[in-house]
């Protein structure tokens, strides 16, 4: 035998129906124009496709297979020591319950009909042992994580692969996937030209994979809502599919995530069919993706998009005509129907016809040979027919073959088939002169039957498959266009206070650095419904004060890789505060940012106070090719958006206030822009002044009093200076007058009458009692005058006394608003942006907008 063919069996005598010795070889060659094997249950189907399977991995042929049964599991049970403990484990428990028999004693007769088998062929333990070596074995299990899970989400990128070049192949992909995308939800049956569905979809798709840019199901449910496009054909979007109705359709695309059973299909491997083929040191892989426990529709989803991938792969190679990989169907039944139009047909007719130049070939699979498209398989190079259950499957197959490669004889075939037993199929290969009969040959691996979900960790681990490999890195993406702003989903309703404990919504005020979250959010804005507006919050942190703001260290190599808005509430308005009475007329700005949310729409205005920069730096524009977190109520719900509106405004008449300084007696009023030194010094001047005229009034009669008095002293001192020279002067005359008299006694001069002297006498003292009665006036008008004045004295102290304690008599006056004096000018939901950072192998994020 040639160690480059596959050994399949041994030639069967069609006179006789027994074995030959002679062996059947298979080119493997022959596979890159595809092969067909049917055959009932019970006829060696799955064995002969193992062994097949068997053949690729000693020649190292790396391989995708399909496995929708749980049958193909067992190519991971070869064991070279044939030894009765490796059978054990993998042996039916009801196998000791209908036979009697322990399990030691089932897994060593196990043991010793497969070595007994293997030798009867001429397969020693050396083959199992190369089996084993020669290709890396796993199992996939997307929509569980049992075995290596499958994110399928990976499937909505952007193949890696020139659009240009490549525009309608990838035009059929986006078509499979997107006929499987909807055939997920339920929308089966529609006709791609005609459905606006797909129509929308597709073209979606094309957006982004014609520029490269990757997408995922959330970016592409809400941009079926705010599609980035404004037309689609002749029409506007909006006429051409509603958006209403493409709110219908985005909401029943969200069912997917918003499954809990659906967020295994977001974890795990990609499909990244190189790496599915090939481990990172290139050893090849047999892929074998297991589906038992999916439903039809997740089946056929997952397969379309397996196949797509497949297709994809297959572009990027180059020609060759030797068998580069192999795909392998363990059942077509369902997924090449001759009528029917499921979405894995495009995918498996176009790697039927053109699989071959690229030495990719398709190994299918079937126990019902009625309901598959023979004209699809009429280019197919070898038919490998076991026994069939009933002579429609066999008229039917005879029916498909009449028209396959090769032009088969239908007696001929007829004959044949007819005559065949277990384990004997009839092969017909384009590349041999004639189809022959042959026996397939004894598996390696242990033939246990279908696995179930539950034993597929203890497989993997059996052969050493656990993590997913490496993902490649995937093709560079050009940056995408912000999309306009429009309205979101999800509605809420707000709640009363008396409900439960509030359970919150994290929104944007999260830990200053969140670790490896540059996979959050959508280069898709959440729409937001009609009458709730939007805001973009300034980014007016610098790198650097975005880690002083986390209280990080900044690292040399650090990064801004992007943006990433989160959503918040900001809420702010103009106050007027009036009253005329008080002399107040006074403006305040009220504003508040809310990080948390709660559910029922209840907010603590108090506890989220706006604290960055200028209201007027808010901006009403995104950064370009920001990200966007998602949206959750109650931002997203104009009613109860509108209900938290009016409870900021009841908020802000209940608490907003200005304190207002009277002093009712003086009449002084001061609002709040009248400091407390500046309300005093016009309370004091409205005391003095008030003083100053009581004093006024009360004391004008003893002020007149004083007048008359200072003015009787004043005249009185003005006549006591005049006696008192009048005296001076009469004294004297006397006493000249005393001299002459003397004198004439004397005879000295001129005789004097002594009558002359004693009037001149007379007249000086009158003008001394003159001067005394002055001076004793003057002292009565002082003692008056001292008397008035300690009056006034006593009238002013009172007087001061009273409108000194007026000047401290001060109350404080709350000014409120009244509802029609506030101004509501900002209120909807503020995008918080955050800097999503690069530091070594870490992605970090961290506020970039903060107070300054």
């Amino acid at each position: 035998m040639s160690d480059s063919n596959f050994y399949l069996g041994r030639l069967v005598d069609a006179k006789t129906a027994k074995p030959t010795t002679t062996p059947v070889e298979y080119d493997p060659a022959d596979l890159t124009t595809h092969a067909v094997v049917t055959g009932m249950t019970g006829s060696g189907k799955t064995g002969l496709c193992v062994a097949l399977l068997e053949e690729a991995a000693l020649q190292g042929i790396p391989a995708i297979i399909i496995d929708p049964k749980g049958d193909l599991t067992n190519l991971l049970l070869h064991f070279p020591n044939l030894l009765p403990q490796d059978f054990q484990p993998w042996i039916d428990p009801e196998m000791e319950r209908r036979t009697g028999k322990s399990m030691e004693a089932i897994a060593t007769e196990a043991a010793s009909s497969w070595r007994t088998g293997l030798k009867e062929w001429g397969i020693g333990p050396d083959k199992i042992q190369l089996l084993q070596e020669m290709v890396k074995f796993a199992i996939y299990t997307p929509g569980s994580d049992s075995g290596i899970p499958v994110s399928v989400l990976s499937s909505l990128a952007a193949p890696k692969i020139d659009w240009e070049s490549n525009r309608e192949i990838l035009r059929e992909r986006i078509t499979s996937t997107v006929t499987a995308l909807l055939g997920l939800v339920g929308m089966n049956d529609l006709d791609p030209i005609r459905s606006r569905e797909h129509i929308l979809l597709s073209n979606i798709f094309e957006t982004h994979w014609s520029e490269g840019r990757d997408l995922d199901l959330t970016e592409l449910i809400l941009q079926t809502q705010t599609p980035p496009f404004d037309k689609l054909g002749a029409f506007p979007v909006d006429t051409f599919f509603p958006p209403k109705d493409r709110m219908e359709l985005a909401m029943v695309l969200n069912n997917i995530l918003a499954a809990p059973a659906f967020e295994t299909w977001r974890e795990g491997e990609s499909l990244d069919v190189q790496n599915l083929l090939f481990t990172p040191e290139g050893q090849p892989r047999h892929s074998i993706f297991y589906l038992a426990h999916l439903s039809d529709g997740e089946r056929m989803f997952f397969v379309t998009l397996l196949l797509s991938a497949v297709e994809t792969w297959m572009r990027t190679q180059t020609g060759s005509t030797s068998l580069r990989a192999l795909l392998y169907m363990d059942e077509i039944y369902g997924y090449l129907p001759p009528t029917a139009v499921p979405p894995s047909k495009g995918p498996l007719l176009r790697m039927l016809k053109q699989a071959r130049a690229f030495g990719l070939g398709l190994l299918l699979a079937t126990q019902n040979p009625v309901d598959i498209d023979y004209k699809a398989l009429s280019n197919t190079g070898t038919w490998l027919i076991g026994k069939l259950q009933t002579e429609r499957d066999k008229n039917r197959l005879l029916d498909g073959l009449e028209s396959a490669a090769g032009g088969i004889p239908r007696a001929a075939m007829d004959k044949l088939i007819s005559s065949l037993g277990k384990r004997v199929f009839v092969m017909h290969n384009v590349h041999e002169k004639a189809p022959i009969l042959m026996q397939t040959r004894w598996a390696m691996n242990f033939l246990a039957g279908p696995m179930t979900r539950a034993q597929i960790p203890a497989l993997n681990e059996l052969v050493g498959a656990g993590e997913p490999a490496p993902v490649a890195a995937s093709a560079s993406r050009r940056e995408s266009k912000p999309q306009p702003s429009v309205e979101a989903f999800q509605p809420v309703s707000v709640a009363s206070a008396a409900q439960p404990e509030a359970q919150p919504v994290a929104q944007a005020n999260r830990p200053s650095s969140i670790v490896n979250r540059q996979s959050d959010g959508s280069l898709t804005k959440p729409t937001l419904p009609a009458g709730i507006r939007e805001y973009f919050l300034p980014q007016n942190y610098s790198l650097p004060e975005a880690f002083q703001s986390a209280k990080k260290s900044m690292p040399s190599q650090a990064m801004i890789q992007g943006v990433m808005y989160r959503p918040t509430l900001l809420a702010a308005a103009q106050v007027r505060l009036l009253d005329r009475k008080y002399g107040v007329d006074s403006e305040v700005t009220k504003a508040a940012l809310v990080d948390v949310l709660d559910r029922r729409g209840v907010v603590r205005w108090d506890d989220f106070p706006y604290v960055g920069p200028s209201l007027e730096k808010v901006e009403n524009m995104p950064v370009a090719s920001a990200r966007f977190s998602s949206m959750e109520s109650p931002l997203n719900d104009s009613k109860m958006m509108t209900a938290l509106q009016k409870d900021f405004t009841d908020w802000l008449f209940r608490n907003t206030e200005v304190i207002a300084r009277a002093n009712a007696r003086l009449k002084v009023f001061g609002g709040p822009d009248v400091s407390q030194a500046e309300f005093m010094k016009a309370c004091s001047d409205a005391a003095r002044e008030g003083r100053d005229a009581e004093l006024e009034k009360k004391a004008s009669a003893i002020d007149k009093k004083i007048k008359s008095v200072e003015d009787k002293l004043i005249k009185e001192e003005r006549e006591l200076r005049q006696d008192q020279e009048d005296l001076r002067n009469r004294n004297i005359e006397t006493g000249l007058s005393g001299v002459e008299t003397v004198a004439s006694f004397l005879g000295l001069g001129r005789k004097k009458s002594l009558s002359t002297s004693v009037s001149k006498y007379r007249m000086a003292q009158n003008a001394k009692e003159d001067v005394q009665e002055s001076e004793d006036a003057i002292t009565q008008y002082k003692r008056e005058l001292a008397d008035l004045q300690r009056q006034r004295e006593e009238i002013e102290s009172v007087v001061n006394d009273s409108w000194g304690s007026v000047v401290n008599d001060i109350s404080e006056v709350s000014i409120k608003p009244k509802k029609t004096d506030i101004y509501v000018n900002l209120f909807g939901v503020a995008w918080k942006p955050y800097y999503i950072v690069q530091s070594g192998d870490e992605t970090i994020e961290l506020p970039a907008f903060g107070a300054e």
